[in-house]
């Protein structure tokens, strides 16, 4: 079965991959840094500019591939730095309303570019 990619052009890229990855229903969206898709570049800012960046590109994923926020079904974040979590959170709830998303957070030891903050997604189709 081949490949079947979703691109968007409000969503910033950075290099060789898909933004996402339609599988049987299951919608595999990459990891989103906060870049600003007009400029191509990590927007500045604190945690909770970057975070609501990285949601933006996600969200915009999401749309093109004809799915909406309350589709995603698990979320893995990566913090550059833990002492950011409670900020990250407080965005991070504002993206959804409940039943929330499984979800995992991550402390790593750098990111791309410098940000702050790495989000993924896995979203699925209703049937």
């Amino acid at each position: 079965m081949g490949r079947k990619v979703v691109m968007s052009q409000n969503a910033g890229k950075t290099g060789p991959y898909s933004h996402a990855a339609d599988a049987d229903g299951f919608v595999f969206l990459s990891g989103q840094t906060p870049i600003d898709p007009a400029t191509g570049q990590l927007v500045q800012g604190d945690i909770a500019v970057q975070t609501r960046q990285s949601f933006s590109n996600l969200f915009h994923v999401l749309e093109e591939a004809g799915l909406t926020p309350d589709d995603v079904q698990k979320v893995n974040v990566y913090l550059a730095d833990m002492n950011d979590f409670e900020a990250m959170n407080a965005v991070y709830a504002e993206q959804f309303t409940e039943p929330y998303p499984a979800r995992s957070t991550v402390g790593v030891t750098a990111l791309v570019g410098g940000a702050k903050i790495e989000v993924e997604m896995t979203a699925r189709r209703s049937r």
